[in-house]
């Protein structure tokens, strides 16, 4: 059973730290053609926005062009962070070039779970903390599977896992390696009830530690004050 509690007040900032998320008349193409066109939102620190829209209007495809592995037709993606952490900066948002302002701080968890089923369950999420350049953190890696129900599951092979477990492993990556913004294509996905809780839970202590989250669903997920993309013909902020 997992330790974390929806008022957890244990969270590890979320570093690095970022002010805004800020896309502007971005147009996403696959195969050619455009399939998302005019989109413009901006997302504050702690606030999460939930896509919504039928199979094939371009949800899949926006959030892989936000995360940098599909070009972008048209458009800007800006990311400012906070320099807090700089001598001098007085918490003042620091404004980069797009390729600077992306590079680190995004996590994308697409529909395919990313697990080596050779590997044990916490060797998976070792894994992912070197693939994202931190250090292997066997205490991190453990608080990663417990808060998604796996601890019990950390020396079992990978490839024994059932669809729901492999999904919660790849889940798990979330919070072993922090980053700040979460771009979740479908993260419930094969996840039964209890499960979906806690990837409820996991989601809002991040957005309460000062994270970001863009996450599309077809199904009701409960998203702290989320605003809503709907996408289709023309794409309408709510």
């Amino acid at each position: 059973m997992a330790r974390i509690e929806p008022d957890a007040g244990t969270s590890t900032p979320v570093r690095p730290a970022v002010e805004t998320i800020a896309v502007e008349s971005l147009t996403c193409q696959r195969g050619g053609r455009a399939v998302v066109s005019g989109v413009s939102f901006e997302l504050k620190a702690g606030r999460a926005l939930a896509l919504r829209g039928p199979n094939g209007s371009g949800k899949t495809t926006l959030l892989r062009t936000i995360a940098g592995y599909l070009p972008a037709a048209s458009g800007t993606i800006r990311v400012t962070h906070s320099s807090e952490a700089s001598a001098g900066s007085g918490g003042k948002p620091t404004f980069l070039s797009d390729k600077e302002s992306t590079e680190g701080v995004f996590h994308y968890i697409g529909h395919a779970n990313g697990i080596k089923p050779r590997l044990s369950v916490i060797e998976n999420v070792s894994f992912w903390q070197s693939f994202y350049g931190g250090a292997s953190d066997i205490e991190a890696a453990e608080d990663a599977l417990d808060a998604f129900g796996l601890l019990n599951l950390a020396s079992f092979s990978a490839g024994h896992l059932s669809q729901g477990q492999g999904r919660r492993l790849g889940l798990a990556r979330l919070l072993a390696a922090p980053r700040p913004i979460w771009l979740l294509d479908e993260p419930q996905a094969a996840l039964d009830a209890a499960s979906t809780r806690l990837l409820e839970r996991v989601i809002a202590r991040h957005l309460a530690s000062g994270g970001l989250a863009i996450v599309s669903t077809h199904l009701d997920l409960a998203l702290p004050d989320a605003a809503v993309l709907e996408l289709g013909a023309r794409p309408v902020l709510q």
